[in-house]
């Protein structure tokens, strides 16, 4: 268990490793506060070696024993508020204790017959729907998967939902415009109207009617109940701090707020950001079809888009789904530029850049920039399950 991997010891697989070594990694950890349980001897850690964390497993422990007690008011959570002021930071001891979880409901779009589930906002799983929304207006079944003008209208749909979701996409208790209105079928049709066959562009938003270092993993069991799940620090190790005698980093989510005191998103306290992370759920006739994720910050929504489009609409298996190569929107905005996984080939680049998409050829180990993805899909008829594991990252299907 995981206590007992951090008591003991693991050994540094070569994807970590490789990203753990990054000069620019070590560097960063070295001049963070209290990461020597990270730089073994100074260092990153080189693939094979192991590696143990005793203040993560003394924060596991407690946990396990305290409950969420432990963590909110404790001796962690002290911890957690003594580094942040040592840093100049404002957190409080009730900042934590006042923390609450929420429970929420899926918000959801048909795709030619297949009902997709997202994490609503603060997330941005609307920006996947609402390209899923644009891109279903076209026939994507008809058309190879690699055909330049296929590529072309999904990532223009892919602009449109950023874009969109820049601007209104925030703590749900502040947005100013419905999740119905920006996933209404009449929204749709208006955006996929922007969208030019034969030109990129760089949409701005449009106004409906007023009427977010990840792991992901997913579960389904003999019953076809299913668990999609992610979790992240952002960017790697997060903030880099690492709460004294803990073990634990703090994440930086708080990046994604934005400045103007005028927007939905606009910093604030007691609020939560614009948020990369989205679980995603796949349904058919209310029975469960698929659970899927694909990590790796705003390639998420358009990692979804691409594993989903290929599972409904090219018919291919967990595994080919995820094998495929992909193309990404850089920053995650309108205006970005579009990088292409090798696999794809120049032709195709060729014209996507005739069209006027800034292109930007990856391979190597940069293909980390694709993110990685696990789904598990499930046959209605007979209960039986499949599974892909993103050969990207590290990671694996399992059945027991």
């Amino acid at each position: 268990d995981a206590i007992y991997y951090a008591e003991q010891g693991y050994a540094v697989s070569p994807v970590f490793g490789a990203s753990w070594g990054l000069p620019r990694v070590q560097k960063f950890l070295q001049e963070s506060p209290y990461t020597e349980d990270y730089l073994p001897g100074g260092k990153s850690p080189s693939v094979g070696q192991v590696v143990r964390l005793p203040g993560l497993a003394r924060t596991f422990r407690a946990v396990a024993e305290g409950g969420p007690e432990a963590f909110y008011t404790g001796e962690i959570a002290q911890a957690i508020v003594q580094t942040v002021q040592e840093l100049g930071g404002v957190m409080t001891l009730d900042d934590l204790k006042n923390h609450r979880s929420t429970w929420g409901d899926s918000i959801s779009v048909d795709y030619n017959g297949i009902t997709v589930h997202e994490h609503p906002p603060n997330g941005q799983g609307l920006a996947a729907l609402q390209a899923l929304n644009v891109v279903r207006g076209f026939n994507l079944a008809g058309m190879p998967w690699d055909d330049p003008e296929r590529l072309h209208l999904m990532v223009e749909a892919m602009r449109l939902a950023f874009a969109d979701a820049r601007r209104y996409i925030a703590d749900p208790d502040a947005m100013d415009i419905s999740v119905a209105a920006l996933l209404s079928d009449d929204y749709a049709d208006q955006r996929r109207m922007l969208i030019d066959p034969n030109k990129a562009q760089h949409p701005s938003f449009g106004i409906p009617p007023n009427t977010s270092d990840t792991i992901y993993l997913c579960v389904v069991d003999g019953e076809g109940n299913a668990c999609s799940f992610i979790n992240s620090l952002y960017m790697g190790f997060g903030s880099g701090i690492v709460a004294k005698g803990t073990g634990i980093f703090l994440q930086n989510r708080g990046a994604n707020f934005v400045l103007d005191a005028g927007h939905p998103n606009a910093y604030g306290g007691n609020k939560r950001p614009y948020h990369t992370i989205i679980p995603g759920m796949a349904t058919k006739d209310s029975e469960l079809w698929a659970a899927f994720g694909v990590m790796g910050g705003f390639m998420q929504p358009q990692g979804h888009l691409q594993v989903i489009t290929a599972m409904i609409d090219d018919l291919l298996n967990p595994q080919e789904a995820l094998d495929r190569p992909r193309w990404c929107l850089t920053e995650g905005t309108s205006g970005s530029e579009l990088a292409i996984e090798e696999g794809i080939s120049f032709k195709t680049m060729a014209k996507l850049a005739e069209m006027g998409h800034i292109i930007r050829p990856v391979s190597g180990q940069g293909r980390a920039l694709f993110g990685s993805g696990q789904i598990i899909r499930r046959d209605a008829q007979t209960g039986v399950l499949f599974g892909g594991s993103d050969p990207r990252k590290d990671g694996l299907v399992a059945a027991f």
